[in-house]
């Protein structure tokens, strides 16, 4: 498993990208990047799909840590988020899980970095929930 979703239903795709950045916000994370690749598949291949924008979120003080620990850990930052609408009822926003970047690093400095920003982007998942979507890992 590489990371976590939420389902919303009930809510416009420009609805829960939006919802989805102030979860962030409200967590410590900035975005950094916003990639459309809907847009991007249109204007490059001509295919039509779903819309599908690709976060790149940014705590900056975990980034910091994480940093001075293994500074070349830069190749794995900042943690991706994704909103893809699945159909016109349902959007998905999955998490990557910030253990994988223990995982691929190897080195114990960095876990404490990574049980904090899972810990964090979890909170944001749950506040996009609202008792209303389901959770689960991918």
């Amino acid at each position: 498993m590489y990371g976590f979703t939420t389902t919303l239903t009930g809510v416009s795709f420009e609805q829960a990208l939006s919802r989805t950045i102030e979860a962030l916000k409200n967590e410590g994370f900035g975005v950094l990047s916003d990639i459309d690749v809907r847009g991007a598949m249109k204007d490059k291949l001509g295919v039509e799909m779903q819309p599908y924008r690709i976060l790149g979120a940014c705590n900056p003080a975990l980034a910091h840590q994480a940093l001075q620990a293994v500074p070349d850990i830069g190749l794995l930052l900042p943690c991706n988020v994704i909103v893809r609408q699945e159909t016109a009822e349902r959007i998905v926003v999955g998490f990557l899980d910030p253990q994988i970047m223990v995982g691929l690093v190897g080195k114990p400095e960095v876990q404490a970095v990574a049980d904090a920003a899972e810990r964090l982007l979890r909170s944001a998942c749950a506040r996009l929930s609202d008792n209303e979507a389901s959770v689960s890992a991918t």
